[in-house]
C-alpha cells in the first residue's frame, strides 16, 4: 500500500503503545517516516473543509529547556519561542489566512510554546486541552489520555466547509503513528476517517508555503 494511503488504526497502535515501555516508544527515528509534500492540488481541496491540521509548534530556544517536571503555570520551566520562531509561526498564519483555509475549532496544549504559537498564527479564539500536553517527559500510563484525545481529534469527521486546528507537540505524533516531525512550525495534513481512523496526507515546512502560494490560486 502506497505510504500517503495508510490508514492508522485505533486498536492495532492503542495495543502497541500499551506493550511498548516509555522509554522504547520514544525511541523514533524521524527517517523512518517518509513526509509527503503538499501539493496545490491538496490545498484547494483543504479551502473546502473536511480535514484536519496538526501544527508544531513555532521554532524554540534549546538553550532554555523544559523543566522536569514543568509547571504548566509558570512559562520560565518550559522551552520557550525564540524570536525568529515567532515571526516565523505569525508568517505561517498569514500564509494559511492568505489561502483561505477556513478554520472553526483550535484545540492547543497547555504548554506556553503552543498556546503562544497559536495566539500569533491565529488570533486567541483557541481552546486549551490539557490531554494534548508534551508527552515525552512522560510515562506510557501518563501518555494514554494524551495518545487517544490526540487519536480523537485528528480522526473524528468535519464538517464539509470548516477544518479542525490542533497546536501541540512533535513525541505526541511519535507516540500516536510514529511520525516525529523534526521541523518546528511545520503543518501536517489529516483526513479524518472516524472511528479512531484517520490518513496522513502531506507535511508543510515554514520555508514552503512561498511557492505553495504562487501555485495554489491563492488572493493576494
Amino acid at each position: 500500500m502506497p505510504h500517503h494511503r495508510t490508514v492508522y488504526t485505533g486498536i492495532l497502535l492503542l495495543t502497541l503503545s500499551l506493550l511498548l515501555p516509555a522509554a522504547v516508544a520514544q525511541q523514533v527515528d524521524p527517517r523512518a517516516f517518509e513526509e509527503l509534500p503538499a501539493s496545490p492540488q491538496l490545498l484547494q481541496q483543504v479551502r473546502q473543509g473536511g480535514f484536519v491540521l496538526y501544527m508544531r509548534h513555532g521554532a524554540t530556544d534549546s538553550a532554555q529547556p523544559d523543566q522536569v517536571p514543568i509547571d504548566l503555570n509558570d512559562c520560565a520551566t518550559q522551552r520557550p519561542l525564540h524570536d525568529a520562531g515567532r515571526a516565523e509561526i505569525i508568517e505561517v498564519g498569514n500564509a494559511i489566512r492568505r489561502l483561505g483555509v477556513p478554520i472553526d475549532a483550535i484545540h492547543v496544549s497547555p504548554l506556553c510554546r503552543a498556546v503562544e504559537s497559536a495566539q500569533l498564527a491565529y488570533g486567541y479564539g483557541i481552546t486549551v486541552v490539557n490531554e494534548l500536553m508534551y508527552t515525552a517527559h512522560l510515562t506510557t500510563a501518563e501518555k494514554l489520555p494524551v495518545v487517544a484525545m490526540t487519536r480523537k481529534l485528528i480522526s473524528e469527521p468535519v464538517s464539509e466547509g470548516s477544518n479542525r486546528m490542533i497546536v501541540a507537540h512533535a513525541p505526541n505524533l511519535a507516540d500516536l503513528m510514529g511520525y516525529f516531525p523534526t521541523v518546528e512550525g511545520s503543518l501536517i495534513i489529516f483526513r479524518p476517517l472516524g472511528n479512531g481512523e484517520f490518513e496522513y496526507l502531506a507535511t508543510i515546512h515554514p520555508k514552503d508555503w512561498a511557492e505553495l502560494l504562487g501555485g495554489s490560486g491563492a488572493s493576494e
